[in-house]
């Protein structure tokens, strides 16, 4: 029996990811580089490196890199305490579930990020446990994060179901023997999910999956 769902955020919950590469791609311009959109979601969004990777791979200067990628993390803070967009049909699905299943969110942003980008949004209320990156020694797709949220709620691994958008928050979640669920992105869909239970168009599946799986009533 499913006793609670663990989230991703970024992508998954909210347009973050989407605002943050259209940002980059921005900054990368100006340094007379060109960020291609399939070449962010594969190597950022799915293998995890580091901007300051990219920017080297990409062949930007080595003076330029890290100037620029400061101001862009400046500007992208600014960017985000203005809120940020749901993505469809999370906040009907979060509330269907809210009060039936357990709710986790497993996240590879920091805590203050994470409060900044939902605003007053009041989302983050329906969560009973929040795992950010500033809380975890490995990032996804390091087990980790998935690991400490069972720890967190007490549960075993086969009593939970993760959804993410992405193969590294995919292979996090299935290190930790939690199944996945998968709702990629137009950043990430061109990423492979092999290990996914399923992979859907939105999160609303989620609720048709658990009702399958006998964790909602009909």
């Amino acid at each position: 029996m499913i006793l609670a769902v663990l989230w991703d955020n970024d992508g998954l919950l909210l347009d973050s990811e989407s605002l943050f590469f259209d940002m980059t791609r921005s900054f990368f311009a100006e340094a007379g580089v060109h960020l291609d959109e399939s070449y962010w979601g594969i190597e950022y969004l799915g293998n995890a490196k580091h901007s300051l990777e990219i920017a080297e791979e990409l062949g930007m200067s080595a003076e330029l890199i890290r100037p620029l990628l400061e101001r862009r993390n400046e500007a992208f803070v600014k960017r985000i305490s203005r809120s940020v967009p749901l993505m469809p049909k999370v906040r009907e699905t979060i509330e269907a579930l809210s009060g039936k299943v357990r709710l986790g969110l497993v996240t590879g942003s920091p805590r203050d990020k994470v409060e900044l980008m939902h605003g007053p949004n009041g989302l983050l209320d329906r969560f009973d446990v929040i795992v950010t990156d500033d809380e975890v020694r490995n990032s996804k797709p390091h087990p980790e994060p998935y690991l400490k949220a069972l720890e967190l709620l007490g549960l075993k691994p086969e009593q939970c179901l993760a959804v993410e958008d992405s193969r590294r928050g995919l292979s996090s979640a299935h290190a930790a023997g939690i199944d996945c669920i998968v709702v990629p992105n137009s950043l990430t869909r061109a990423q492979r999910f092999d290990l996914a239970v399923t992979v859907e168009n939105d999160v609303s599946a989620v609720l048709e999956h658990l009702k399958a799986r006998g964790a909602l009533c009909r």
